[in-house]
């Protein structure tokens, strides 16, 4: 599914979206699947045993919610994460949008960013993420963390910033392109406007 076109400026063109990397989701999901293995023996236990012959029904209840809020903590609250975490590079701007209930985001035009790094270890490597560093004109490094792709979404990126030179000029310092910079008849002017070649042909 494509980032919702209701939250893009008019015009503006999607290049790269991506949610978290599933490695995000490992360590959770093994916490729901081990919390689960032992809510079965339990319940098995309590079930069998004749030590809780009169309350079964009390321990079963207990069991199945201790199981439910698991679920929903470590298997329910991280699918849904995961799913409203947005990473958006479009051809105006870096979009973050993260949360359930309370959203957060953040916007790096691409005109205020300095530098794109990447940063991934071993492990990282071979599943193809890591941590995306951008600092921007004025504001600390920000770090997003398990970008899938993070070596072809910082290429494409720093294309982008590049691009973005090349049609406004190095806004992240301060200066923009002068075409009269370019323009050889320029020295032949003063700043009353007058051309020194017609002086010289007079």
């Amino acid at each position: 599914m494509g980032y919702p076109r209701e939250n893009l400026a008019p015009g503006e063109v999607v290049i790269i979206h991506r949610h978290p990397h599933w490695k995000s989701l490992v360590l959770p999901v093994l916490i729901f699947w081990l919390v689960t293995a032992v809510a079965g023996v339990a319940l098995g236990y309590v079930r069998t045993s004749t030590t809780f012959e009169g309350s079964r029904s009390v321990l079963t209840i207990i069991l199945a919610v201790v199981w439910l809020a698991a679920a929903g903590w470590f298997l329910v609250r991280p699918l849904l994460s995961w799913k409203t975490t947005h990473f958006v590079v479009t051809d105006r701007r870096v979009i973050y949008r993260n949360g359930i209930i309370t959203r957060s985001g953040i916007d790096i035009p691409i005109r205020r960013i300095n530098t794109v790094e990447f940063r991934h270890g071993l492990v990282d490597r071979i599943l193809r993420t890591g941590t995306l560093v951008i600092e921007s004109a004025s504001d600390d490094p920000l770090s997003f963390r398990d970008i899938p792709q993070v070596e072809a979404v910082h290429a494409q990126l720093y294309q982008e910033l590049l691009e973005e030179d090349e049609a406004y000029g190095d806004t992240r310092s301060g200066q923009f392109r002068d075409p009269r910079r370019d323009d050889p008849r320029r020295d032949d002017r003063d700043a009353g406007g007058r051309d020194h070649r017609d002086e010289r042909r007079r």
